[in-house]
């Protein structure tokens, strides 16, 4: 029996090399020596929760940067003003006779006061909407309700020091809105009724000799 030649060898194999890659093509199947390889889609970047979180909105103070008030205790025993300036406070309890007391410390940004003065004195208010101050003071161990409305010029707190014939002077004096005065002098610790000030320009005469009280603030 005779072998094929290898003529016939040669052809049998370019036939089926024909054959497979006729195959490869209608099925999509690739050869073994394919170096091509499809990408995979590149993960979308991750957005950290430091950039998606919202900012924060400081919460604005109701505390206006400098302000005056003055009123009566509700039980009208008392006058009182406070006087407000970047976050600090002072305050002035008078009653017209001998009972006063100064008091001070902050504000918060919610508008509470927190004031103390001499003798356990103290002053609990809250700012409403900055044109008004609700609370109460304690002073020589009577509790007071008050509310002081906002003042303008000349109403407020004044106060005046000076030396007057060897003797100490120490005034305080709350301008109300309706015009009317309470005030406290102090001669060398002693107290008595304060003398009526000019409002517009803060004079006043102690014992024959002129003085000039000025707008208290902190």
């Amino acid at each position: 029996m005779k072998r094929p030649g290898p003529l016939l060898t040669l052809l049998a194999g370019l036939v089926l090399g024909l054959f497979l890659l006729t195959l490869n093509a209608t099925t999509g199947t690739k050869t073994a020596s394919s170096s091509y390889q499809e990408k995979s889609p590149s993960p979308a970047p991750a957005r950290s929760a430091a950039s998606t979180a919202p900012t924060p909105t400081p919460t604005p103070s109701r505390v206006p940067a400098a302000a005056d008030y003055a009123g009566r205790t509700d039980d009208d025993a008392a006058a009182i003003a406070v006087s407000v300036r970047d976050g600090k406070a002072i305050a002035y309890y008078c009653d017209g006779h001998t009972e006063e007391s100064w008091l001070k410390g902050d504000v918060e940004d919610d508008g509470t006061l927190r004031l103390t003065g001499e003798n356990g004195a103290k002053l609990d208010g809250t700012l409403q909407d900055g044109r008004q101050i609700d609370g109460t003071v304690t002073v020589g161990g009577g509790r007071h309700a008050f509310a002081a409305d906002r003042a303008k010029k000349p109403s407020g707190l004044w106060k005046a020091t000076a030396t007057v014939r060897s003797a100490k002077i120490d005034g305080g004096w709350i301008v109300l809105k309706d015009g009317s005065q309470v005030g406290i002098l102090t001669r060398d610790g002693k107290s008595s009724p304060a003398p009526r000030i000019d409002p517009e320009t803060g004079a006043v005469t102690v014992d024959g000799q002129q003085l000039t009280a000025r707008p208290a603030t902190p």
